[in-house]
């Protein structure tokens, strides 16, 4: 790819995503440039992945081909403002802010303008990514195939109706939090029988690489894989029995209801 890959805002998010670009090797990091507030910020950015950096948004927004909004919702407003009249008319501005819509965006750039609006998560920064995608009708088919060849350089990419991004944080883009929490909780228990914590860490971790390839690669339903694992009357199906006593799966519903829920109020739903 030979376009110009722009960032407003710099921080973990944006940089998991230009790691995995440049990783790929898909865009060289001379076609890399992002603005942020803090010089420590753009110093760190400079020298990890060699980009062009500045702190000047317009400069950004005018050079850029596909440019990712990677601030904060709140800020969304005030950054637009900044450089609505600057986009070039074949730029694709490319939101990963949780309820920021479409809509919103074609109204605050009062123009028309190619609107991408995405839900990446954090495990980009391994290649790992899990990224939804929707997009207005003056992105073309080619230019979204652009686009997702972009999110696909680190992960996966799904393009989905609008009326369902407000359920994806609660299912890939915020998700990686909770299994990191699951994961901290098989280390802890493992802890509690006498396995040292770095080999716990890694045992844990690994297990769930392992159960979520399977899913993935086999493609046989998660329940049948759970039961392959449950020999009857053995001690994994006394785990399974206790994890449904205490609402595992309940509880995990809950917290994406939770999510899902806060995703709409951020986007005034």
């Amino acid at each position: 790819m030979s376009k110009t890959i722009g960032f407003i805002g710099c921080g973990k998010m944006a940089q998991a995503m230009i790691e995995g670009m440049i990783r790929s090797g898909l865009v060289k990091p001379d076609q890399i440039m992002a603005s942020a507030k803090t010089e420590s910020t753009l110093q760190h950015a400079s020298s990890e992945f060699g980009i062009q950096v500045t702190t000047d948004n317009v400069e950004v927004a005018r050079s850029a081909n596909f440019l990712f909004l990677a601030v904060k919702p709140n800020l969304y407003g005030e950054i637009i403002e900044e450089i609505k009249h600057e986009v070039q008319p074949n730029t694709i501005v490319i939101t990963i802010a949780a309820g920021i819509s479409l809509d919103y965006m074609e109204k605050a750039f009062e123009r028309d303008i190619k609107v991408v609006r995405s839900m990446p998560n954090t495990p980009s920064l391994v290649g790992e990514g899990m990224s939804t995608l929707c997009k207005n009708n003056k992105v073309t088919d080619e230019d979204i195939v652009e686009v997702i060849a972009l999110f696909e350089s680190f992960g996966k990419a799904e393009v989905m109706e609008e009326k369902l991004m407000d359920a994806i944080p609660a299912v890939s883009g915020s998700s990686p939090a909770y299994v990191y929490l699951f994961i901290e909780a098989l280390a802890d228990g493992a802890v509690l029988q006498g396995i040292p914590r770095d080999k716990a860490y890694r045992l844990a971790a690994q297990a769930v690489l392992g159960a979520a390839k399977m899913v993935l690669e086999t493609g046989q339903h998660p329940g049948e894989l759970k039961d392959a694992v449950c020999t009857p009357g053995g001690a994994t199906i006394e785990a399974i029995a206790t994890l449904e006593k205490n609402k595992f799966r309940g509880t995990i519903l809950s917290a994406m209801e939770s999510c899902t829920n806060k995703s709409k109020a951020l986007s005034g739903k």
